[in-house]
């Protein structure tokens, strides 16, 4: 075989249609676009309009729920904490959701700050923040340290 021999398989390309091209071609004069109106210009698409039919996005069920008084916390995982005390930025001993505000670590407080437990602890803390996972308060616990939520959080 020879670089001039090589050829595409059978039927793996196929030839641009040239619309508008004169009447012999099938697709001259309007090239398929039809007489006048939105649909015969150029640079038209209407999504998602089928010719009066319901469309598809009107015709599914809307799913879900989107609570109107949902909370919104920020997340702050132990990893983080740990790294911001080595650093100096906060005080192992009295680690309240101000602290972590004014140290950096979080931007704002939204409703309250939760405590994740990805990352690892290895002083002991004394944490105290709106909310905090199970595993979080194990982690804590486990290194000697304190995580309390605050009774603000709980009453709500």
């Amino acid at each position: 075989m020879k670089l001039n021999e090589l050829r595409d398989n059978p039927g793996a390309t196929q030839t641009k249609k040239r619309i508008g091209r004169g009447p012999g071609s099938g697709k001259g004069k309007m090239g398929g676009r039809g007489i006048k109106g939105q649909k015969s210009r150029s640079g038209v698409a209407i999504n998602g309009y089928e010719g009066g039919q319901m469309p598809l996005y009107q015709r599914l069920p809307k799913r879900g729920f989107n609570k109107p008084n949902r909370k919104a916390y920020a997340v702050v995982n132990l990893g983080l904490i740990q790294k911001f005390v080595d650093a100096g930025k906060l005080e192992a001993g009295a680690i309240t959701e101000e602290t972590l505000v004014s140290s950096g670590l979080v931007r704002r407080k939204l409703d309250g700050i939760r405590i994740l437990a990805k990352g690892e602890i290895t002083g002991a803390l004394t944490i105290e923040t709106t909310g905090a996972s199970k595993a979080a308060i194990e982690a804590v616990e486990k290194a000697g340290g304190a995580l309390k939520i605050t009774a603000a959080a709980a009453a709500e």
